[in-house]
């Protein structure tokens, strides 16, 4: 993805917290909200926003037990201070490996909101800087869930439950994303038979 176009969708990542906390106006406030889309699950916890939330198709369209999925989601940190995702639980698989860049090669690093790069700190952790935005399964951070209870397939979801330092947990649906190109098939089957040949 390149500068611009990063900064362009942590532009339009930012503003749509502000844009849903306006129409919810008079209704009755939560701290925790969620909901699915045609792109992954959506939710919201205190400033923080999660966008696209999936499990990256797998190879041949389906996870057996105890395959290992990987998490795809947009962290948007609306607020003015960092926060941190420091666990990611759930009922469906093993347990959640959080991993980023080594300490050796991220020393001295800093963030910039313009680029949404996230601050490096410990490999078992994500901090999100304030009014900025990082994506797992890219910017060289990645969540894995081991050990799969079951078999999933594409649509099929599990719950993750994520939770952050400052914002707390939230829970919500992650299904397994559509392939990004149709599953080969094999060759089709030809009813007519051979030119030449005779029923016995």
């Amino acid at each position: 993805m390149n500068r611009a176009l990063r900064a362009a969708t942590i532009g339009v990542l930012l503003l749509s917290p502000v844009v849903l906390s306006a129409c919810s106006a008079g209704q009755v406030t939560q701290t925790a909200t969620q909901e699915r889309d045609k792109t992954g699950a959506q939710a919201q916890v205190g400033n923080i926003s999660l966008r696209e939330v999936q499990l990256v198709s797998p190879r041949g369209g389906t996870y057996e037990q105890g395959d290992d999925a990987e998490l795809q989601v947009a962290i948007v940190n609306g607020g003015a201070d960092a926060d941190t995702l420091v666990s990611v639980d759930g009922d469906g698989f093993g347990s959640a490996e959080i991993e980023g860049p080594s300490a050796a090669s991220s020393t001295g690093a800093s963030s910039s909101p313009a680029t949404g790069t996230a601050s490096r700190g410990s490999s078992d952790e994500i901090e999100i800087p304030g009014g900025s935005a990082v994506f797992v399964g890219s910017d060289d951070y990645t969540v894995t869930l081991t050990d799969l209870d079951e078999d999933l397939t594409t649509g099929q979801y599990i719950d993750v439950t994520l939770t952050f330092e400052k914002a707390g947990e939230i829970t919500l649906p992650v299904t397994v994303a559509n392939p990004d190109e149709s599953e080969t098939r094999g060759k089709a089957f030809d009813f007519h038979q051979e030119e030449g040949t005779e029923e016995g």
